[in-house]
Protein backbone atom coordinates (compact mmCIF):
# COMPACT_ATOMS: atom_id res chain seq x y z
CA UNK A 1 0.00 0.00 0.00
CA UNK A 2 1.23 3.43 -0.80
CA UNK A 3 1.47 6.28 2.18
CA UNK A 4 0.25 8.90 -0.18
CA UNK A 5 -3.53 6.98 -0.04
CA UNK A 6 -3.32 6.83 3.63
CA UNK A 7 -5.29 9.26 5.60
CA UNK A 8 -3.99 11.48 8.07
CA UNK A 9 -6.22 11.62 11.55
CA UNK A 10 -6.39 14.50 14.01
CA UNK A 11 -4.18 11.88 16.44
CA UNK A 12 -1.11 11.80 14.35
CA UNK A 13 -0.45 15.35 14.32
CA UNK A 14 0.19 15.07 18.00
CA UNK A 15 1.61 11.74 18.72
CA UNK A 16 4.13 12.83 21.00
CA UNK A 17 1.38 14.34 23.49
CA UNK A 18 -1.12 11.28 23.27
CA UNK A 19 1.90 8.84 23.99
CA UNK A 20 2.64 10.97 26.90
CA UNK A 21 -1.09 10.54 27.80
CA UNK A 22 -1.37 7.06 27.58
CA UNK A 23 2.04 6.82 29.91
CA UNK A 24 0.37 9.09 32.24
CA UNK A 25 -2.78 6.88 32.17
CA UNK A 26 -0.52 3.87 33.05
CA UNK A 27 1.42 5.41 36.08
CA UNK A 28 -1.86 6.49 37.32
CA UNK A 29 -3.47 2.69 36.94
CA UNK A 30 0.01 1.15 38.60
CA UNK A 31 -0.71 3.69 41.37
CA UNK A 32 -4.03 2.61 42.10
CA UNK A 33 -3.28 -0.89 42.00
CA UNK A 34 -0.20 -0.58 44.65
CA UNK A 35 -2.64 1.49 46.93
CA UNK A 36 -4.59 -1.20 47.00
CA UNK A 37 -2.13 -3.90 47.31
CA UNK A 38 -1.24 -1.62 50.16
CA UNK A 39 -4.64 -1.62 51.86
CA UNK A 40 -4.98 -5.62 51.63
CA UNK A 41 -1.28 -5.92 53.06
CA UNK A 42 -1.89 -3.19 55.97
CA UNK A 43 -5.18 -5.60 56.74
CA UNK A 44 -3.52 -8.72 56.49
CA UNK A 45 -0.33 -8.40 58.43
CA UNK A 46 -2.62 -6.67 61.30
CA UNK A 47 -4.54 -9.97 61.89
CA UNK A 48 -2.22 -12.61 60.95
CA UNK A 49 0.60 -11.38 63.08
CA UNK A 50 -1.17 -10.79 66.45
CA UNK A 51 -3.82 -11.03 68.62
CA UNK A 52 -2.83 -8.71 71.03
CA UNK A 53 -3.56 -5.54 68.92
CA UNK A 54 -6.73 -3.40 70.77
CA UNK A 55 -10.26 -2.48 69.36
CA UNK A 56 -9.29 0.53 67.97
CA UNK A 57 -6.36 -1.44 66.02
CA UNK A 58 -8.75 -3.39 64.47
CA UNK A 59 -11.04 -0.98 63.08
CA UNK A 60 -8.34 1.39 62.39
CA UNK A 61 -6.70 -1.64 59.74
CA UNK A 62 -9.64 -2.25 58.73
CA UNK A 63 -10.45 1.63 57.88
CA UNK A 64 -6.87 1.78 56.15
CA UNK A 65 -7.69 -1.27 53.97
CA UNK A 66 -11.47 -0.21 53.11
CA UNK A 67 -10.07 3.67 52.42
CA UNK A 68 -7.10 1.78 50.30
CA UNK A 69 -9.77 0.32 48.61
CA UNK A 70 -11.88 3.53 47.73
CA UNK A 71 -9.19 5.44 46.97
CA UNK A 72 -7.23 3.02 44.61
CA UNK A 73 -11.10 2.58 42.53
CA UNK A 74 -11.21 6.32 42.50
CA UNK A 75 -7.76 6.59 41.42
CA UNK A 76 -8.78 4.52 38.31
CA UNK A 77 -11.96 6.60 37.86
CA UNK A 78 -10.19 9.65 37.67
CA UNK A 79 -7.46 8.64 35.33
CA UNK A 80 -9.59 7.01 33.23
CA UNK A 81 -11.86 10.30 33.20
CA UNK A 82 -8.93 12.36 33.00
CA UNK A 83 -7.25 10.20 29.93
CA UNK A 84 -10.06 11.20 27.44
CA UNK A 85 -10.20 14.43 28.37
CA UNK A 86 -7.02 15.19 27.92
CA UNK A 87 -7.15 13.23 24.69
CA UNK A 88 -10.05 15.85 23.46
CA UNK A 89 -8.38 18.52 24.16
CA UNK A 90 -4.84 17.43 23.10
CA UNK A 91 -6.49 17.48 19.83
CA UNK A 92 -8.97 20.39 20.12
CA UNK A 93 -5.06 22.45 20.93
CA UNK A 94 -7.17 23.58 24.28
CA UNK A 95 -5.24 21.19 27.10
CA UNK A 96 -4.66 23.02 30.48
CA UNK A 97 -2.22 20.89 33.54
CA UNK A 98 -5.34 20.07 35.51
CA UNK A 99 -4.34 21.05 39.13
CA UNK A 100 -7.70 20.53 41.32
CA UNK A 101 -7.99 16.81 40.77
CA UNK A 102 -4.00 16.58 42.03
CA UNK A 103 -4.74 18.23 44.91
CA UNK A 104 -7.54 16.38 45.82
CA UNK A 105 -6.08 12.56 45.32
CA UNK A 106 -2.58 14.17 47.02
CA UNK A 107 -4.99 15.42 50.27
CA UNK A 108 -7.02 11.93 50.49
CA UNK A 109 -3.43 9.86 49.85
CA UNK A 110 -1.46 12.18 53.02
CA UNK A 111 -5.34 11.18 54.91
CA UNK A 112 -4.38 7.70 54.45
CA UNK A 113 -0.57 7.76 55.54
CA UNK A 114 -1.51 9.85 58.60
CA UNK A 115 -3.97 6.90 59.77
CA UNK A 116 -1.37 4.39 58.87
CA UNK A 117 0.97 6.28 60.65
CA UNK A 118 -1.07 6.76 63.89
CA UNK A 119 -1.64 3.18 63.67
CA UNK A 120 1.96 1.90 63.73
CA UNK A 121 3.04 4.03 66.23
CA UNK A 122 -0.04 4.51 68.64
CA UNK A 123 -2.46 1.90 68.53
CA UNK A 124 0.33 -1.44 67.67
CA UNK A 125 2.64 -2.80 69.52
CA UNK A 126 5.79 -4.26 68.07
CA UNK A 127 5.38 -6.93 65.44
CA UNK A 128 6.08 -10.30 67.00
CA UNK A 129 6.05 -13.74 65.28
CA UNK A 130 4.61 -16.32 66.77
Amino acid sequence: MNNENKEHTVDSKYIQQHLANERTYLAWIRTAIATIGVGFLITNLHFSLSEDFSEMGDILANVIGALSIVFGLATILFSTVSYFTKLKKINEQTFRASRGPIWILSTILIVIIFIFAFYLFYITTPFTVR
